[in-house]
């Protein structure tokens, strides 16, 4: 999977400006190729992996052995239902290839923008949506119930993150490739 998703990755982190001191957790790290990748770019931050499954964790330690030798990388086990960090701890989440299978999507949205800090954002990445036009889109649209994948359209990402609490939503796909982008951002807190 590191592999496989690495166009479909490079293509979504472009749409993110990530900052040298930045904090951050890739949620449904599977193979912890993403958590490189983040780890490059915030040089002076932390990169933080998280995957409910323990052979998951085992390789994504395993890929970013040096990383986390020099203490700027940490992989957990977890569920993004019940992310095991502080409110208000990232600057950045990004879910790369992951979001469809969340068991609660809007309670998971909203566990996302919990661990963010005010202004931080949420990228979501994946190679396919619903109504994109290419084949391999068709085909996981018409097997999605089945699988149990909740295959989401542009608007849909737009709303789920809107209902969720994010602001500034904003959806980017590459329709030759069926690819989507969707950021939020956390804003200010009413009172605050």
């Amino acid at each position: 999977m590191n592999a496989r998703h690495s166009g479909v990755t490079d293509w979504g982190l472009a749409h993110i400006s990530v900052e040298k001191h930045f904090t951050i957790v890739d949620v449904g790290c599977g193979g912890g190729r993403t958590v490189s990748k983040l780890a490059v770019l915030a040089t002076e931050g932390k990169v933080f992996g998280v995957d409910y499954s323990a052979d998951s964790v085992a390789v994504a330690s395993k890929t970013n052995r040096e990383w986390i030798k020099s203490g700027r990388v940490e992989i957990r086990e977890g569920s993004v239902s019940q992310l095991p960090f502080a409110t208000g701890t990232f600057d950045l989440v990004v879910a790369v290839e992951t979001h469809f299978w969340w068991p609660d999507l809007p309670g998971d949205f909203r566990e996302t923008l919990r661990v963010l800090k005010t202004g931080g954002e949420l990228g979501l990445i994946a190679e396919v949506y619903k109504g994109a036009s290419t084949t391999t889109a068709r085909l996981v649209e018409q097997y999605s119930a089945k699988t149990g994948m909740k295959l989401l359209s542009p608007e849909e990402h737009r709303e789920l993150l809107a209902n969720a609490g994010y602001s500034n939503v904003e959806i980017a796909t590459e329709p030759g490739k069926g690819w989507i982008f969707a950021r939020g951002r956390k804003g200010q807190v009413r009172g605050a």
